[in-house]
């Protein structure tokens, strides 16, 4: 199931990735709307779907249930920061030459992929961890939850498909390269989801660190990625109102899918 949900959200970023082929500019309103929205989804999927279980779980346990959320909740923050600090990647909207992680002769095109790549890791992980853990629990309540999760991360990879192949398409990448270098972003979830399940099946004691990792590593790329990504120019005013209001519908709709199937 871990494997089979991946995929799918591998093929959301992939659908997005498609519309290199009948846009090459995507109006900048409606990509902060977008990305907004993808904000929103992550933000509400860390909560409910990860978070919260992950205190139900640690009940019980030797440390208090808000520790272990927190230890796992920096865990995953630490280690987007530090994948941030030693891998080559670059940010959309950066200058050329403008990189960060280790110093790298790349060429850009693929610097800006390996950035959304990087970044695709924990949604896998968030998926996969979610199935384990239904696995692992037998409770059918965390079974939907997954299944919500699984959605809510296809539904915000849309954007993100699109977010990574039109701008390739803008640095005079042909429309077939610019659209194969965006769905390749997703294709590591399905492997992060499989990892992820694999991980805390195996591995019970684990899973609420699990869960609380996966959390923080998406609160980092939505707070260090996506936001500023939607809020664009500083100086447009507007473009704040349109991710913000973007961001408020995808927490919504996350919300109500999580605590309606979880």
């Amino acid at each position: 199931m871990a494997l089979i949900a991946t995929l799918g959200t591998w093929g959301m970023t992939a659908l997005g990735a498609s519309l290199v082929f009948f846009f090459k500019t995507i109006k900048d309103h409606v990509m902060n709307s977008m990305l907004g929205f993808a904000s929103g989804v992550m933000i509400a999927a860390s909560f409910w779907s990860l978070l919260a279980p992950a205190i139900d779980m640690a009940e019980g346990g030797p440390l208090p249930p808000f520790l272990v959320a927190a230890i796992g909740f920096i865990l995953g923050g630490a280690f987007l920061w530090l994948s941030d600090k030693l891998l080559p990647h670059a940010h959309f909207g950066s200058k050329p030459g403008e990189t960060e992680g280790i110093p790298s002769h790349m060429r850009r095109s693929i610097l800006l992929v390996l950035s959304i790549t990087m970044h695709n890791i924990p949604e896998g992980l968030a998926v996969g961890v979610a199935f384990g853990a239904a696995a692992a629990t037998g409770d059918p309540s965390m079974f939907y939850g997954a299944i919500a999760v699984a959605i809510g991360i296809g539904l915000q990879n849309f954007p993100e498909g699109a977010a990574v192949s039109i701008p390739l398409r803008r640095e005079n990448l042909s429309r077939t390269k610019s659209f194969m270098y965006g769905q390749a972003s997703g294709l590591v979830e399905p492997i992060a989801g499989v990892l992820g399940a694999l991980l805390v099946t195996q591995m019970q004691a684990i899973l609420p660190y699990a869960l609380a990792f996966a959390a923080g590593a998406m609160i980092y790329v939505v707070v260090e990625e996506l936001i500023p990504a939607a809020q664009g120019n500083p100086d447009d005013h507007s473009a704040t109102h349109y991710a913000t209001l973007g961001t408020m519908i995808g927490f919504t709709v996350m919300m109500m899918l999580d605590v309606g199937l979880g």
